[in-house]
């Protein structure tokens, strides 16, 4: 018995080659975004930035102090190495469950004032949680 010639598939081997190829390369038409600025590196800070702020620049919202409603927000923030809060950094870390509270506390924040966070014993910038409390003078606690 005599074999079969194989044709087909000798011509299809330039086509299955020049498309394994092109499944493989790197370009796949999508292009990458690269950042403008690159961020510096963080480097963990043995001692958190701390509020220094004698009187507290969030206000408490009136409707919601004048019917006793009360809350904690906690919102993340960055400071740079002289404890000033970066622009834009804010972020609600967790809700106290009332938007005003939240939004009273975001507004406030870029007043606030910090000792800088240390990194063996010099300033450094860091990110970190800072509580911010709304409590009634009829609780007995400060206000934030």
């Amino acid at each position: 018995m005599k074999a079969a010639k194989h044709t087909k598939p000798l011509r299809t081997l330039p086509l299955l080659a020049s498309i394994l190829f092109a499944c493989g390369s790197e370009d796949d038409g999508t292009m990458r975004l690269v950042d403008r600025a690159a961020t510096a590196p963080v480097i963990p800070a043995e001692e958190p930035p701390v509020a220094v702020n004698p009187v507290s620049p969030v206000r408490y919202p009136p409707a919601l102090l004048a019917q006793g409603i009360e809350g904690r927000v906690l919102l993340r923030l960055y400071v740079d190495a002289a404890g000033t809060v970066v622009p834009d950094s804010t972020r609600l870390a967790e809700s106290s469950g009332y938007p005003a509270l939240d939004s009273a506390a975001l507004e406030g924040s870029p007043e606030l004032r910090f000792s800088p966070a240390l990194h063996q014993g010099h300033p450094v910038a860091a990110p970190f949680l800072q509580p911010v409390q709304f409590r009634t003078p009829r609780s007995g606690v400060a206000t934030p």
